[in-house]
């Protein structure tokens, strides 16, 4: 099961601490049939045929990208550790991960990985098999 850890910038590391984000509690997994996320506090589940696409993206505003958020825009949400990249993950059906009892459910996920690419190809490899 490939695990991705979060790159998390050293300004932030602190802050994100005060959050319940830390390097042990932050990380994306791409298990045998099913895409997870980790990020503190939160936690993302949904079968990996719910992964429509993975894309890398960046660089963000940190305003836009800091700590676990919900857009406005697209109700996507963001478990964002840096400002560099990540990778943009978008899912057939939304998926609850910010509120509890899923009150809340998102069409995507950015998630600043260490390694975005690697993230990517994962998830388009689950997709293939």
């Amino acid at each position: 099961m490939p695990r991705f850890a979060f790159d998390i910038d050293p300004a932030w590391r602190i802050p994100l601490m005060l959050l319940g984000v830390s390097p042990t509690r932050a990380f994306a997994a791409v298990e045998e049939d099913e895409f997870m996320v980790r990020f503190g506090p939160w936690v993302l589940r949904t079968p990996l045929s719910n992964v429509i696409d993975a894309t890398v993206t960046g660089p963000y505003s940190p305003l836009k990208v800091f700590g676990a958020r919900m857009s406005l825009v697209d109700l996507g949400v963001s478990f964002g550790t840096n400002a560099r990249r990540g990778v943009c993950v978008r899912f057939r059906t939304p998926v609850p991960a910010l509120a509890p009892g899923g009150l809340l459910t998102h069409p995507g996920a950015t998630l600043t990985v260490s390694d975005s690419e690697g993230l990517m190809k994962a998830l388009a490899g689950s997709q293939d098999a």
